[in-house]
């Protein structure tokens, strides 16, 4: 076991090595530190499971009850993600809205992050153990601060691997796992639970999944699917007789038809909508893991949207700090205004309260405790304060905040989206 895991980092290394835009953006010595301390710490972990038979949860220190503080290894995957946030995604993130398309040369690049390896287990090739979640939100936030749009195209992969891992039985995980950790491109699978209603409730589904013999008929609509055009599978929430569940679908499969849908944001995504007609698949390619839980499938969901908002929201403080301080009126920056000041100040105070929120409900579901409410109070607060500060950035900005010239009123698009979204992305 400890030798998988050893190979498996070596392998990762291996390709960053490969690769040239580590060197360009000067990214090589942070990303080989990132993986050599992920491969010590998976060997580690691997160790003690082999010497324990029991998973208590790690001893909490009364001491530390309010440590937030990121380990080693967290924190140089946020250094290296904002790095590329920084470096690859802003600077594309101007194009990629304009002509709704997602670059290729991005996706390359995305492939050498091996992000999808934090989404498959240790057993399956991977890199993901009992306590991933907050590592994954990390992920998300680091990259939400380049775009929301780009960010949430990049995940979809990432959270396909979580909710395979996370809800799929035995046999599921052995068949579609592995592939997300090989030398080719993960393959890409869409999650699709939004549905073209009013008031739409994913607890309601109207999609319907009916068991005829060895096979399920699916019939439906599904709207505002992440990377819905390109996917080759798709993950469809359906209402079956005995409570929603999830089917992996294949893209070419009879009876279904997608069709691109450009939304008000998350442009990048190539957002699609799906029409279902009695669309076959097989008993088992329902979702069936012992610890299948739809609420957690939702709650997980809504944190992954909540950590891109925290990201978002994090570079809209950052780009207007620096501008209000370096604009001038009546012979002084703007900042020195209250209006102004006040105005910046909230933008911090609920972002830190945003990040808090989504930060310890990430925690109790690494802990095995019940997080539903956590993660709802997260969603309520983020869809309520992220879309705050997009607006406060556009208008801190002025004129210029409703021109493309800054970012802000591509970041106001976007955050809107986290109101409307259910599904699509796992954390």
């Amino acid at each position: 076991m400890t030798s998988d895991v050893q190979g498996r980092a070596l392998a990762m290394l291996n390709r960053f090595a490969q690769a040239d835009w580590p060197d360009r953006l000067k990214l090589r010595k942070p990303v080989e530190k990132l993986i050599y301390s992920g491969s010590r710490a998976s060997f580690r972990a691997a160790a003690q499971r082999a010497g324990q038979a029991s998973k208590t949860p790690r001893p909490v220190n009364a001491d530390d009850l309010f440590d937030l503080s990121l380990s080693d290894e967290q924190q140089m995957l946020v250094d290296m993600l904002e790095g590329f946030a920084r470096e690859v995604l802003r600077p594309l993130a101007h194009d990629a809205d304009a002509q709704a398309t997602l670059p290729a040369a991005l996706l390359n690049q995305a492939h050498e992050l091996g992000l999808t390896y934090y989404g498959v287990s240790e057993a399956q090739g991977g890199m993901a153990g009992e306590r991933t979640t907050l590592s994954n939100a990390l992920i998300a936030e680091a990259l939400g601060k380049g775009d929301l749009s780009l960010a949430a195209a990049l995940l979809v992969p990432l959270s396909a691997a979580n909710c395979i891992r996370r809800f799929g039985n035995a046999a599921q995980q052995s068949r579609w796992l592995p592939a997300f950790v090989g030398e080719e491109r993960a393959p890409l699978m869409a999650i699709a639970v939004n549905e073209p209603v009013p008031l739409f409730d994913p607890q309601r589904l109207a999609t319907q999944a009916k068991k005829r013999g060895k096979h399920y008929l699916l019939s439906g609509e599904k709207c505002l699917v992440l990377r819905g055009l390109d996917a080759s599978q798709l993950i469809v929430a359906a209402q079956t007789a005995d409570g929603p569940g999830l089917f992996i679908v294949d893209a070419g499969a009879k009876g279904l038809q997608r069709q691109p849908q450009p939304a008000m944001g998350l442009k990048a995504t190539s957002t699609a909508r799906l029409l279902l007609k009695n669309v076959k698949v097989p008993l088992e390619a329902r979702l069936a893991g012992e610890q299948f839980n739809y609420q957690g499938f939702l709650d997980y969901a809504a944190l992954a949207w909540c950590a891109l908002a925290v990201g978002t929201a994090q570079a809209a403080l950052d780009y207007v700090v620096p501008y209000c301080n370096e604009r001038l009126a009546f012979g002084e920056p703007i900042s020195h205004r209250q209006g102004v000041a006040f105005m910046v100040a909230d933008m911090a105070v609920e972002l830190d309260a945003m990040r808090l929120m989504v930060w310890r409900a990430c925690a109790r579901a690494e802990q095995g405790l019940p997080f539903q409410r956590e993660a709802y109070l997260a969603r309520l607060v983020c869809s309520d304060k992220a879309m705050q500060i997009g607006t406060d950035a556009v208008q801190l900005l002025g004129g210029h905040g409703f021109t493309k010239e800054h970012p802000a009123e591509r970041w106001y698009r976007d955050l809107r989206a986290l109101a409307v979204m259910a599904g699509g992305l796992q954390l």
